[in-house]
């Protein structure tokens, strides 16, 4: 395991571009007019680390910024300093788990194979509890397993066992889960279960313990094969994605494969479902969503990795009032957008998997 501690990295120009959206009105306050990229966040990475493939991104209490990243899908052109012998002078891959602040700058890295838990084959899914405790996950057709961990890396907990799973109504194992997120309220565990599973399960936070599972439209799910990129089915395609608890107490899940998030309450009771970009296929289009941090969290932002963009969306309605970003390479644009995150002052962050490899810093335009 790594551990890497306070470092201030080499300063960085600010560069903003103002991100045009797809509407009049703005993201959280009516005509704010959209997103700025933030070019300069995060600043460089010292000791020759670069990224993979991002594939999480959570925003803790402190607004601290914490991704986790693939090491193993850099390929030689970007690690030619790890290589025997070196083939360039950069670089190595960074640990997977990293923190920053808001400015950009590097806190903490660690992460990786340990003693008393089983690391993964594929990195995915990362998320800050309410005591600072970071839960990591994965994504391999091997990775059934969740970990916790303290801030600076000390193991605490596994949920799931690497190479086992028993299906979508197993009260006892996970299927490449994808997400989490936990209710502070009662500590319940809330699992997007996920690649392989077709489910949300709920566990005791502290002990792991099962307490309930749904599918679709809140019934029992089903491993049933059926066609992708139905907004009917009546079952969850994988992966299913995405889990995320509003303040007045509802579920929103990403049914990202056929282009819908779906509300429940917390008993797993089917209320609503909402669409979007409909005919995309590829992976779908809900991917990841986060609430606005006023306290009605008016709008939610759908991050959609088919088509590259971030949705605003009214909650209530599902409609769509403004958008950003396409596929590219420059600031503010996206390759396979992933997941995303928001702070207390409205900042969006994003993730890149594919050949996108980075994650980036959205401000409020107005």
């Amino acid at each position: 395991m790594y551990l890497a501690k306070s470092w201030l990295a080499a300063s960085a120009v600010t560069l903003s571009l103002v991100v045009t959206g797809c509407a009049q009105q703005g993201p959280v306050r009516e005509g704010s007019g959209g997103y700025a990229v933030d070019a300069a966040w995060p600043k460089p990475l010292p000791n020759n680390w670069i990224l993979g493939q991002v594939a999480g991104i959570a925003v803790d209490a402190r607004d601290h910024v914490w991704l986790i990243h693939r090491p193993k899908t850099l390929i030689d052109e970007e690690k030619g300093a790890a290589l025997s012998p070196p083939r360039a002078k950069c670089c190595v891959a960074a640990p997977p788990v990293i923190e920053f602040d808001g400015e950009g700058n590097l806190l903490r890295a660690w992460g990786g194979p340990g003693a008393g838990y089983e690391w993964f084959e594929n990195e995915h899914g990362i998320y800050v509890d309410t005591q600072g405790n970071v839960w990591v996950g994965g994504n391999d057709p091997k990775d059934h397993q969740l970990i916790k961990f303290t801030p600076d890396g000390k193991f605490l907990m596994q949920v799931g066992r690497a190479g086992q799973t028993g299906g979508s109504n197993s009260p006892t194992l996970l299927g490449r889960p994808a997400h989490m997120e936990i209710d502070a309220a009662t500590n319940e565990l809330y699992v997007a279960d996920g690649y392989g599973n077709k489910r949300v399960i709920v566990l005791d936070a502290a002990s792991g313990a099962y307490k309930r599972h749904w599918g679709a439209y809140g019934k029992a799910p089903s491993d049933e094969k059926l066609p992708l990129y139905n907004p009917q089915s009546p079952q969850f395609a994988n992966p299913v994605h995405c889990v995320r608890l509003s303040n007045d107490g509802l579920v929103y899940v990403c049914d990202r494969a056929n282009n819908r998030v779906q509300v429940f309450k917390k008993d797993g009771t089917f209320v609503k479902q909402f669409t979007f970009e409909e005919k995309s296929l590829g992976s779908g289009s809900s991917f990841d969503l986060v609430f606005s941090n006023d306290a009605q969290q008016k709008y939610f932002y759908l991050a959609d990795g088919t088509n590259d963009q971030v949705l605003t969306v009214e909650r209530e309605s599902g409609r769509v009032v403004n958008s950003f970003g396409r596929p590219g390479r420059y600031a503010g644009q996206f390759l396979v957008l992933h997941n995303i995150g928001i702070d207390s002052k409205g900042n969006l962050y994003t993730s890149e998997v594919g050949s996108g490899k980075r994650a980036q810093k959205f401000r409020p335009a107005n």
